[in-house]
């Protein structure tokens, strides 16, 4: 089945499960899109199995506390993740055995960002030490390190040549693996019309656009390869069909604007809500703090949904399956959603 807009609309929560008492901090898919895998505030770490479409398996961390768990690449069976508790390490970790098998030291501050490279065994953190350091899951020592000047978020590309970062909430600057140590090779700067801090920063899966986002209610879209912006979606700002209009409940300067069923996701508390591409690359969808989940074009800019979660408080993490047609959003409970076309 083709992810298309009415493909989209039709997507209904197939199943919710409440196996945490706090907030829902990360979700990610192993890369054949049979397994997921959650972090929470409660420190607990929950296996689901997406076939059975059930948890089967809750693993702590108690000690050190548990955030931006990742799926190391090609293994469902092993993760890396961050601390939250204790110390800064990172910490990687066979769901099989439920026992460390490395530890990676050198952070001095909390970690804000986790990659896992698409094509074999490094990854990148960024920090709130100011630092981005690489990689290698067969060795504890930090494989190389850049200073960007600033509070970090990155990622890797799709095919785990090149790293973002954004740094300061200002400005993104592109590095080459083969030589991240002399320094970006591209950098342009995307200033949002409001304060807002960047809390976390994507590839699409065609490695075309970047995606950004913040905890102020709006993300952006970028050109990847000249820091173009496409599209900035936002709880004030009007999207493409809007119009000025006397009366309307949305401010812009002298005139009002209404955006109607353009009208952008919820976030006055200056939540991390992340956001999202489908795998085609065509959708980006993000949750709300009202429990809904928004879906735009990636090509027009255009509002294709709003989906009702019925989730019980701010939905902070959603990601789209690798494989199949599901995807998973999660607040203190988990939701799984399929589509329903035909029904």
């Amino acid at each position: 089945m083709k992810i298309t807009d009415s493909v989209l609309r039709s997507f209904r929560v197939a199943r919710t499960f409440r196996e945490n008492s706090q907030k829902v901090n990360c979700v990610d898919y192993s890369s054949n899109g049979e397994s997921a895998i959650s972090s929470s505030d409660d420190d607990s770490i929950v296996l689901y199995d997406c076939q059975e479409g059930k948890p089967i398996r809750t693993l702590y961390s108690k000690k050190y506390g548990v955030d931006l768990i990742r799926y190391t690449h090609g293994d469902a069976n092993t993760v890396v993740y961050s601390s939250n508790k204790l110390d800064d390490t990172i910490r990687y970790l066979s769901l099989t055995d439920n026992k460390y098998i490395r530890y990676f030291p050198g952070h001095t501050d909390r970690v804000v960002a986790l990659s896992m490279s698409p094509v074999d065994d490094t990854f990148i953190s960024g920090s709130l030490d100011m630092t981005i350091r690489l990689w290698d899951l067969r060795s504890p020592n930090c494989q190389g390190l850049t200073n960007p000047l600033g509070k970090p978020v990155c990622s890797y590309d799709p095919e785990g040549l090149i790293f973002a970062a954004g740094v300061d909430s200002e400005a993104i600057k592109l590095y080459d693996l083969r030589s991240f140590d002399k320094g970006p090779f591209a950098s342009f700067e995307t200033l949002f019309s409001r304060v807002c801090e960047w809390t976390g920063l994507k590839f699409s899966r065609d490695g075309k656009q970047i995606l950004i986002s913040t905890n102020g209610g709006a993300i952006r879209i970028l050109d990847a390869f000249n820091g173009a912006v496409l599209h900035t979606f936002s709880v004030r700002e009007p999207l493409p069909h809007c119009t000025d209009r006397p009366g309307s409940a949305y401010s812009s300067h002298t005139h009002l604007r209404v955006c109607t069923s353009q009208e952008g996701y919820n976030n006055s508390k200056g939540i991390s809500l992340e956001a999202c591409f489908t795998p085609d690359s065509d959708f980006v969808m993000i949750g709300s703090e009202d429990g809904r989940v928004h879906v735009w074009s990636t090509e027009s800019g255009m509002k294709i949904a709003v989906l009702d979660g019925k989730h019980s408080g701010p939905i902070n993490t959603l990601q789209f399956n690798p494989k199949y047609m599901t995807f998973a959003s999660a607040c203190s409970n988990m939701a799984f959603w399929l589509p329903c076309v035909g029904d």
